[in-house]
């Protein structure tokens, strides 16, 4: 039977109630999980570990996700990021696919389960 590494994936978000619910559910799923607060924070696990995947929520204190997706594109990383956020309009899409975010994801009308599933579409799983 073939060994597989875990699929490690880093959350940056503000928000402790829906961090933790991706946290725990991702977890359930098989993923190994890292949460960062803020986009600082999520700086300092990139240059500390490497991650399969990146789910970014945009509106955090101190350091938001546009500031977030500059400096990850200065790293020249290129592990997939899936912005989660309630912000909805057509610019903040555009700004974050601009500064690398792979897909684009509105928290509030997406269930879990298919945040689960564009996680494991975008990790080919």
């Amino acid at each position: 039977m073939p060994t597989t590494t875990l699929k490690k994936i880093l959350i940056v978000e503000d928000e402790k109630p829906i961090a933790r619910t991706l946290e725990l559910k991702l977890a359930r799923e098989g993923f190994l999980v890292r949460v960062a607060t803020n986009g600082e924070e999520g700086i300092v696990f990139l240059t500390q570990e490497i991650f399969d995947i990146i789910l970014l929520d945009l509106v955090m204190p101190k350091m938001d996700g546009f500031t977030f997706l500059e400096q990850y594109k200065a790293m020249k990383l290129d592990t997939p990021i899936l912005v989660l956020t309630n912000l909805s309009q057509a610019e903040d899409m555009d700004r974050a696919k601009a500064l690398g975010a792979t897909e684009f994801i509105v928290k509030s009308s997406t269930p879990l389960a298919e945040v689960v599933a564009h996680i494991k579409e975008e990790l080919e799983m």
